[in-house]
């Protein structure tokens, strides 16, 4: 979900612009002090699953952090379609829009809020599954951080944990809530299997209700697969029989080592993948 890996579309200021335009000065606010949200949606084969969720989640996530959107969910799904449709159907495309403040000191200034959508070609990553080990980095609460948007001054955080695994020899880490039990993946929501239940940490203010999240508990509800939200440690992801992520930049894929503990992509994660991208092409 990081830098360009193909062409890119922007617009900015009532028109599109290619490539990677300076936007912010030193003085800018959102460089300064921090105050860009994002999200982050998906086109490919000519579908973009739940765009309108991140598109309305985008709105949400401007208002927690005090900005002023000035265009509504709706106007930013047609311009992300605009955008969309000056890439071939092939294209596997990031869709970013985001809202960030020019100007304020330490708060925002409301007033100052600007707008880019960003579009850009990063193909989906192949199914092939990730290692992760538990961080040592957690994840704050709501009294900490604006853990209600999705806000890029989140990410620095997420960032460390990677870093962190990485140096193991991991590609991801999973991290705990402020008090120890799993909250997610640094970039994702996990998922676990034991005895054919499926389990995922029950949102609790400190990590995002992924879209994808949601979407995937839904249809494994509607397939009749038993998924219960509830308090996970990190005990149970280490006895789990499958263990899987989901987020917007991957969909849905399987982590095949945590810590020492070799996985195999068992059958209920390729039965959640399955479920997805029937919901994709449907």
């Amino acid at each position: 979900m990081g830098g360009m890996a193909g062409q890119a579309w922007n617009w900015i200021q009532g028109e599109w612009v290619e490539g990677n335009p300076p936007i912010v000065g030193p003085l800018s606010h959102t460089l300064w002090l921090s105050s860009t949200v994002f999200d982050g949606a998906r086109a490919f084969q000519g579908v973009a699953p739940d765009l309108d969720l991140h598109c309305a989640r985008a709105i949400r996530s401007a208002q927690v952090m005090g900005l002023e959107p000035m265009v509504t969910a709706g106007e930013i799904e047609e311009l992300c379609w605009d955008g969309i449709h000056r890439f071939s159907k092939e294209a596997e495309l990031y869709i970013r829009p985001m809202f960030y403040a020019d100007d304020g000191f330490v708060a925002p200034a409301p007033e100052s809020t600007r707008f880019v959508l960003s579009i850009y070609e990063d193909p989906l990553p192949k199914p092939t599954g990730f290692a992760a080990c538990i961080s040592t980095r957690r994840r704050p609460t709501p009294t900490m951080a604006p853990t209600e948007a999705k806000a890029a001054c989140l990410y620095p955080n997420a960032g460390l944990a990677l870093t962190e695994a990485r140096k193991r020899g991991f590609q991801n880490a999973i991290m705990l809530d402020a008090i120890g039990n799993v909250a997610e993946f640094a970039t994702s929501n996990i998922f676990i299997v034991k005895d054919g239940v499926v389990r995922t940490p029950v949102p609790n203010g400190c990590f995002l209700n992924g879209i994808t999240r949601q979407r995937v508990i839904a249809l494994l509800r509607n397939d009749g697969v038993t998924v219960e939200e509830c308090t996970l440690t990190p005990q149970d992801v280490l006895e789990a029989d499958e263990v899987f992520s989901t987020g917007n930049h991957a969909k849905c894929v399987p982590v095949i080592k945590v810590e020492d503990r070799n996985l195999a992509a068992g059958p209920l994660f390729q039965r959640a993948r399955a479920l997805y991208w029937e919901y994709a092409f449907r």
